[in-house]
């Protein structure tokens, strides 16, 4: 069954120190007070007894790369397989989106959003960012930026700004907790450090998938397809199914990134 959801509103959340992210998809720039961040990124369940299972799909590359196609075998083999599926594209990833996600209680989160490792003045850090939909605002959630969970995100050099979350925001700036939730995500570096993958997992998340580095829309659709088949279909571990779509689809051919899960054991 196919369910469409929107957003719980949420307020900013008070803030300390003010920082301004900057997050891009070859290369980002951010100033703050205390340093500047530089995110590198693509231009681009278990444990419930509550009824059917729930998962999302958050398609925010939709507003860059669109793949109808992705979407609608993802859902496919998530009903095949039990779910309830909401989905949210494009202008619907809002802040306030991202705020109220582990209040839904998902039991599994794919998270097809561009995003980012960022550097402060110059030198990588293990911070990544995830894109919003949502136009950057100077003034909109100033308190939420002054505590660095927030800052503008941009494309490339020049091109229009939205919000980008940082793994801060994950821990701080959304409301609730997860039971359990699996969490999927499909863009640039969500495991090229452990610091984002850590924060869903102390948010209450049991497991984090991500790429070790960059990422090709076109292979991360691909892969993630795969995963999902032997994860929910086939009935693998979420190592074994890891394994199994990596020995498929091989490291993104144009960057060599693969595919891991997080914790390592999980």
């Amino acid at each position: 069954m196919r369910r469409r959801r929107r957003p719980n509103r949420a307020t900013a959340l008070p803030g300390r120190g003010r920082i301004a992210a900057a997050l891009a998809v070859g290369v980002v720039i951010a100033a703050a007070a205390v340093g500047a961040l530089v995110f590198w990124g693509l231009s681009w369940s278990d444990g419930s007894s509550r009824g059917p299972k729930t998962a999302v799909i958050v398609d925010q590359l939709s507003l860059t790369q669109p793949n109808p196609a992705f979407a609608e075998e993802a859902r496919s083999v998530l009903e095949q397989a039990g779910y309830l599926v909401d989905d949210f594209e494009g202008d619907e990833v809002t802040v306030e989106f991202y705020s109220g996600l582990a209040l839904r209680d998902y039991d599994l989160v794919i998270l097809r959003v561009h995003s980012g490792v960022a550097a402060v003045w110059g030198e990588v850090t293990d911070y990544v960012g995830l894109f919003t939909g949502e136009p950057y605002s100077e003034t909109k959630y100033a308190e939420a930026e002054d505590a660095g969970l927030l800052g503008p995100a941009t494309y490339y050099r020049g091109s229009a700004s939205v919000f980008g979350v940082s793994p801060e925001f994950i821990t701080s700036g959304m409301w609730g907790e997860f039971h359990g939730t699996t969490v999927i995500l499909m863009g640039c570096d969500g495991l090229k450090s452990e610091t984002t993958a850590q924060a869903f997992i102390r948010k209450g998340a049991k497991v984090v998938v991500g790429w070790s580095g960059r990422v090709s829309a076109k292979h991360t659709d691909k892969a993630t397809e795969h995963l999902l088949q032997h994860l929910l279909i086939e009935g693998h571990t979420m190592r074994d199914a890891v394994a199994l779509t990596m020995a498929e689809v091989g490291p993104d051919p144009d960057y060599d990134s693969t595919l891991g899960v997080y914790p390592s054991k999980g």
